[in-house]
């Protein structure tokens, strides 16, 4: 950590290259980060001195206790499709996993639980096998010994689903694969909406141009179909995994997709979250606020003579 202050101290030719509270919107949308990152851990520095993608080792200590090291671009990467508060943390996620022993090493442990009698021909001093199928150790000509690791073999690409109706790409229609609404928040956003404008908010898919995952649809929130805007609402979550680290990156996947298929994304971005498009509302919630700016959004998009015309 010193060394790594010392750099940036001679790089920017300044004492305090990063003064507190540099970074601190950047990390506004990681609280679990911001609570374990402590100062008294680090050297003093604050986690809003240290750039989101320094190469530097910080230390945390997660809510049971643990404490491990990690870069800030590990920690922010680590939400992935397991969306359980472990996730956070490399030795809490093992204990949540526990995935059991491979049975070739679960009978090794019984055979020296049992004293060595079936141990192999290593165990018992012969020689050693030159190579096996699955990895271990390999033994030279020359009587020199290293380690054979297995090949991977490559993962088959997944069909695309069969569900989705040949419909042209960029239309809106009711998908059987479209999950369920997960919050209710989501439910009053629909109902909000509906209330708002005089349009069919029946459809919950898009077709969509090129393969999002193994599927040619995307499942917005709320779709405006006469408008072609889809409304996503988006927050952290209970546990600050939902729309950061690598889920960003598929949000913008999916806002990339629509536009390629004829449709405008708002986001109604919660918890600190930032902006990924041009049209995205950062707000602290479904404040009556909200909708005001919702309608002068979508005027700006699609024109305010085409919107009024589907007000209520």
């Amino acid at each position: 950590m010193d060394q790594w202050w010392e750099r940036r101290r001679f790089s920017r030719g300044v004492d305090v290259p990063y003064p507190v509270g540099t970074y601190r919107a950047a990390w506004a949308s990681y609280p679990v980060l911001v609570r374990w990152f402590h100062p008294d851990l680090n050297r003093g520095f604050t986690l809003s001195q240290i750039p989101p993608a320094a190469e530097v080792l910080l230390q945390w200590e997660c809510d049971a206790g643990h404490r491990f090291v990690a870069t800030p671009e590990e920690q922010r990467s680590r939400p992935g499709r397991e969306r359980r508060r472990s996730s956070w943390c490399p030795e809490c996620r093992e204990l949540a996993l526990r995935r059991p022993m491979p049975a070739r090493a679960r009978l090794a442990s019984e055979r020296d639980a049992a004293g060595g009698a079936s141990a192999g021909p290593a165990a018992r001093g012969g020689p050693l096998e030159a190579s096996t199928p699955g990895g271990g150790i390999s033994v030279g000509s020359d009587g020199a010994t290293g380690i054979t690791r297995p090949k991977r073999a490559a993962k088959p690409a997944r069909p695309l689903c069969a569900k989705t109706p040949a419909l042209a790409a960029g239309e809106a229609f009711v998908s059987v694969c479209a999950p369920r609404r997960a919050s209710a928040v989501e439910g009053e956003l629909h109902q909000r909406l509906g209330e708002l404008l005089a349009i069919d908010l029946g459809a919950n898919a898009v077709k969509l141009s090129r393969p999002f995952f193994d599927h040619l649809e995307a499942w917005p929130d709320v779709l405006l179909t006469e408008l072609r805007v889809a409304i996503e609402y988006d927050s952290t979550g209970r546990h600050g995994l939902e729309h950061v680290g690598r889920r960003e990156a598929v949000d913008r996947r999916k806002d990339r997709a629509l536009r390629a298929a004829g449709w405008e994304v708002v986001r109604i971005r919660t918890g600190r979250l930032p902006a990924l498009g041009p049209h995205d509302l950062a707000t602290t919630g479904l404040t009556k606020s909200l909708w005001p700016r919702l309608l002068d959004e979508l005027r700006e998009i699609r024109g305010a003579l085409f919107v009024d015309a589907y007000l209520r």
